[in-house]
């Protein structure tokens, strides 16, 4: 009898400071994996500058598993860009996307391949709680990913994160969007094809602690924005055309004081208020201008998403695949 050809299930991991959580995460994929009869696997580590012994636990792993791939980052680059490089170099046919820290549960990989056999481009976890976050963070994150439906013509799933399962012909199209800016959810959201979600409860983090800052959270909520809506700077131009709708009335409003009326207070109180309501909204405006620029201009210079120092894997490239 003819050998059936088994598919390959890449898992890409984004690894930053995670020392106390790898070896655990590996036993647990290989316990996952084991259902999956019909599959072959990979696992690839990519390791975002960590500071930790991270790195090292993966190469103790690698060695004994030909199987598990890293690819070392000369510096941290960032979450997204660390999936993006992992997407680059993965195999698979299908391609799990997941966190090191144990929130993205590995149980959850048997449903989310079965789905993806069911024919389903895209299947992407939605988390009903989020346990173990602060109650700020879990408003400041509901209010953020709602306002960008809002302003957006692509809707991104409500309450998702990174953890989800790719067909090999999503990955490619992500292949071929090199902006320097990273949001992946957004992008796969957008490439559309045929997308299911599952729902899930995420855990606490049970070893180590989270390195997303609300720094880090801020620059990435910026990045979904300025990527997938002009909203802010039509907002801008709207705010503009308000705020001197209100000068030209205020205008007729002196003038009608002192011409007609002739009762008028002299003093600045007013004068000083104007100026600075005026420039503030200047600054806002040339500030929201001067974000969309900077990404313009990080495209433009066409620097690499990112520098690997070393691998054990190579390049996915077209010509592999023929």
């Amino acid at each position: 009898m003819q050998e059936i050809l088994k598919k390959t299930l890449s898992i890409v991991i984004p690894v930053f400071n995670e020392e106390k959580n790898i070896s655990a995460l590996y036993k647990s994929l290989l316990l996952e994996i084991s259902k999956l009869e019909i599959f072959n696997y990979e696992i690839v580590f990519v390791n975002d500058g960590s500071t930790d012994h991270s790195l090292e636990e993966i190469k103790i792993i690698s060695q004994n598993d030909s199987k598990v791939k890293y690819i070392d980052f000369s510096r941290n680059f960032g979450q997204q860009v660390a999936i993006s490089a992992g997407i680059d170099y993965a195999k698979g046919d299908y391609i799990i996307l997941m966190d090191a820290d144990f929130q993205d549960p590995p149980e959850l990989i048997p449903e989310l391949v079965s789905l993806a056999e069911e024919g389903n481009d895209v299947v992407y976890a939605k988390r009903k709680s989020r346990k173990g976050e602060s109650f700020l963070k879990k408003l400041t994150a509901k209010i953020f990913y709602r306002f960008l439906n809002l302003i957006t013509n692509c809707k991104i799933p409500l309450d998702t994160g990174d953890f989800r399962i790719i067909s090999r012909k999503v990955a490619d199209i992500l292949k071929q969007m090199p902006e320097q800016q990273k949001f992946l959810r957004g992008q796969i959201a957008w490439i559309g094809f045929r997308q299911k979600m599952i729902e899930y409860d995420r855990p606490v983090r049970t070893k180590g602690r989270s390195n997303y800052s609300y720094g880090k959270m801020m620059k990435f909520a910026i990045d979904g924005i300025t990527s997938f809506s002009d909203f802010p700077l039509k907002f801008a131009t709207f705010l503009g055309f308000f705020v001197s709708i209100i000068a030209f009335i205020l205008m007729l409003w002196a003038l009608y004081q002192r011409l007609i009326v002739k009762e008028y207070v002299q003093g600045w109180t007013s004068l000083i208020l104007s100026v600075l309501f005026i420039g503030g909204i200047q600054l806002i405006s040339i500030g929201i201008i001067g974000e969309y620029i900077s990404r313009i201009a990080g495209n433009i210079r066409k620097r690499p998403l990112y520098i690997v120092n070393e691998t054990n894997c190579e390049e996915n490239k077209d010509e592999d695949k023929k």
